[in-house]
């Protein structure tokens, strides 16, 4: 077949390689030269291609300008982007560059200096502008623009698909691979102006920058979304710890709602320096406990709510070992994460060939990152939070002081309450929680659920709560389920009727001074 005009083929003759990544760069061009291709590049795209014994010509020879300003000025020039901006069906285009005998370029293989990596590095403020990718996001943006006529590769993951177009239609790319190929490079260059945009905000101190610059790269395209009408797709934006940076060992496909509960699971089990096992169901915890060992933790956390623990989401904060693979055996999950798994637990894990096995690093509980969410219309930014109080911190407000091991307890509910979704109530004892009120309109409800989740775990517990009690009657809940210790904000306008009915029923209560809402 021969390309035509007008059946959206587009013979490759001559091609511009101008790559950071020089992974298969060589492969690509030895194919390329095969097919008769001229191959023009640059530095040291162009030094690598000639080491390998390929024909090529430097930039510098096209444009008759030398390289200058270290490497700053090299393709900025009219024989360049001329060659890749003049439309094939424009005859006063083609007149236009022939004129200046600058001939079309029908193929760009470029991708952009490696700034996202350099800061993640550390790199110093002149190192990380120095990486600032100028002529490459030009000459990508001139390609993808003219993509009816010029074909732009900007990941060697696509080197093989347009081989294979070149070779199936005798030298030429379709337009259908152009369009899609272009797609992707002005998503390239988008990210990457994103990720310097978000760079020099921080350099300048701001947190909320005039303008919001986002940029992820899909990882998966969900079946669907929280529900089966709805379509969802998982993007991550290069953490190197959490659940954008899982390996999935096993089981089925993550949906929406499983990757949604497994990031709050993840989130809350980091919180703790001690063994910790989370369990979370439609992203509210329902058991977590601490231990001297995984395996303690895991029957204390199982023993809050088991019920709803049923096909939850469970989450360690130490490798899984054998003990606990053991425990997790009897259980059914519908996704396990952990940092990592002992050699001897996995083969008890395999024999689970549905559960979604996932490993990554613990993410940080104090990394200072943010949260976006979408409204009609706009987005709500903010940073996450990432609070913690110690106790130090703690303020106590009634006569009875509460002892070392309630203030561990205390402690230890709060830092779970700030998971659970608002009004959120938490009962804990002996480091692991025993009932859990979340989300209902008033907060007395949830006091009541998590005292009826508790049952006669209740007794002698302590009770934490994401905001202050607005009225006594929730605190009496609690009181009234078995608590003799209390953790809250602080801050209602009736502390003082709140503070009293802790001092008639005897309980210790402290504030915090810090609220964790959870919407």
């Amino acid at each position: 077949m021969t390309a035509m005009a007008d059946d959206g083929l587009r013979l490759v003759k001559r091609a511009l390689l101008s790559v950071h990544d020089k992974n298969g760069v060589i492969d690509l061009a030895k194919a390329l030269a095969a097919l008769g291709v001229e191959l023009i590049s640059s530095g040291g795209t162009a030094k690598a291609l000639s080491d390998a014994d390929l024909a090529v010509r430097e930039v510098a020879q096209v444009t008759r300008f030398p390289e200058m300003l270290d490497g700053r000025v090299k393709t900025l020039h009219p024989a360049i982007h001329g060659g890749l901006l003049a439309r094939r069906d424009r005859p006063d285009h083609l007149s236009a560059i022939a004129a200046h005998g600058i001939a079309p370029i029908d193929l760009l293989v470029s991708n952009l200096y490696p700034f996202a990596a350099t800061v993640a590095r550390g790199a110093d403020f002149d190192e990380c502008i120095e990486n600032i990718d100028i002529g490459g996001p030009a000459l990508i943006r001139a390609a993808a623009k003219n993509h009816g006529d010029v074909a732009v590769v900007t990941d060697p993951a696509d080197y093989d698909a347009l081989i294979a177009s070149l070779r199936e239609h005798n030298g030429a790319t379709t337009l259908t691979l152009r369009r899609s190929l272009a797609a992707k490079a002005f998503a390239r260059t988008g990210a990457y102006d994103a990720a310097v945009a978000s760079w020099f905000a921080k350099q300048q101190g701001e947190t909320f920058p005039e303008t919001l610059t986002v940029a992820a790269t899909r990882r998966q395209l969900l079946r669907y979304g929280e529900n089966p009408h709805q379509e969802a797709a998982f993007y991550v934006d290069g953490n190197p710890a959490g659940l954008g940076a899982a390996r999935q060992l096993q089981g089925k496909e993550l949906s929406y709602n499983n990757l949604n509960d497994t990031d709050a699971a993840y989130a809350l089990v980091a919180e703790f320096d001690r063994p910790a096992v989370v369990i979370v169901k439609h992203a509210n915890p329902c058991g977590v406990a601490v231990a001297a060992d995984l395996r303690v933790a895991w029957d204390r956390a199982l023993a809050c709510d088991p019920v709803s623990a049923y096909g939850g989401i469970v989450a360690v904060n130490r490798p899984i070992d054998v003990a606990l693979a053991q425990a997790l055996d009897k259980h059914f999950a519908e996704v396990v994460i952990a940092p990592a798994i002992a050699a001897d637990a996995m083969p008890i894990l395999e024999r689970k060939k549905q559960w979604r096995l996932l490993i990554a690093p613990v993410p940080s509980p104090t990394a200072p990152d943010m949260t976006l969410r979408s409204l009609a219309g706009g987005y709500l930014l903010q940073t996450r939070d990432t609070g913690r109080v110690a106790a130090a911190d703690l303020k106590t407000v009634t006569k009875r002081a509460p002892t070392p091991a309630e203030i561990a307890n205390l402690l230890f509910a709060f830092t779970v309450v700030k998971h659970v979704k608002s009004n959120a109530i938490v009962y804990a004892k002996d480091g692991a929680t025993v009932g859990i009120g979340p989300g209902q309109p008033n907060r007395v409800d949830s006091a009541k659920i998590g005292a009826e989740r508790a049952g006669d775990n209740a007794t002698g517990s302590v009770v934490a709560s994401d905001a202050f009690f607005p009225f006594a009657d929730g605190l009496e809940a609690a009181i009234a389920a078995g608590a003799t210790a209390a953790i809250q904000p602080g801050g209602s306008t009736r502390d003082d009727e709140v503070i009293a009915a802790a001092d008639q029923a005897g309980i210790s209560m402290v504030f915090t001074g810090m609220r964790h809402f959870r919407h």
